[in-house]
């Protein structure tokens, strides 16, 4: 299955967020999704170590998706992504919003879908109405 990281500035965001996508991905088998907020001494930021345990902890050679919440944690993100070998080779950044594209790519992936397949319905999270 894709994994799926959730990078946010809070390890309270992120873990609720995951918490949230993986109950919402229903009964069975579950994408293994990781949480990967805040710094390793607990405050706010974003940590490229959390980041890249995070990937490398969901990677089961499907490809991993990363969604983040905030500028600085697009910036992490694709810093490691440059570097080249701080995350599994098949990791792949996914605009999406946070929350609805976090639950859409735990569910698409829960499904079995490919990482093609779960970053189109993460992005797709863009064009969800709340009126």
């Amino acid at each position: 299955m894709v994994g799926v990281v959730l990078v946010s500035h809070s390890a309270a965001v992120a873990e609720s967020v995951a918490e949230l996508a993986k109950g919402l991905a229903g009964g069975g088998a579950t994408a293994p999704v990781a949480a990967a907020g805040g710094t390793p001494d607990g405050g706010l930021g974003t940590s490229a170590e959390l980041i890249s345990e995070a990937a490398f902890a969901v990677d089961q050679g499907a490809g991993v998706a990363l969604l983040m919440d905030l500028g600085s944690a697009v910036l992490t993100v694709k810093t490691l992504l440059a570097a080249g070998d701080e995350l599994p080779a098949n990791a792949r950044l996914i605009d999406a919003p946070f929350v609805e594209g976090a639950v859409a790519a735990v569910v698409t992936a829960s499904a079995g879908a490919d990482l093609a397949a779960v970053e189109a319905a993460a992005k797709e999270a863009y064009t969800y109405r709340k009126e």
